[in-house]
């Protein structure tokens, strides 16, 4: 039964994936929706950090000693400084693996 569910399920996924990708299809999308969907990478990645960086312990934590909050702080400014994505994350990690090594 778990077999035939994963199977659905990877159905479903390739099947909506598909449907965009494919170029031979004549499904296209208008201005608007395409404006609309380039929003969804950024909401999910909010949706899934922000528990991370602000609840680290299961309650909210604001204090220099949060480790995930130096390093999301450390991530946000060097990608509005220098707009290196890579940069970003090395820096951000570094940060944050020495706040919790130092912390």
């Amino acid at each position: 039964m778990i077999t035939l569910t994963i199977l659905a399920m990877s159905l479903i996924v390739f099947g909506s994936r598909y449907i965009f990708i494919e170029p031979a299809l004549p499904l296209k999308l208008n201005k608007s929706v395409k404006r609309l969907l380039s929003y969804s990478a950024p909401a999910v990645l909010t949706a899934i950090l922000t528990p991370i960086v602000f609840l680290p312990e299961g309650e909210l934590s604001l204090s220099w000693t949060n480790p995930y909050l130096l390093g999301a702080i450390a991530t946000a400014l060097v990608v509005a400084k220098s707009k290196n994505v890579l940069l970003a994350v090395f820096i951000g990690t570094l940060v944050f693996g020495v706040a919790r090594y130092l912390l």
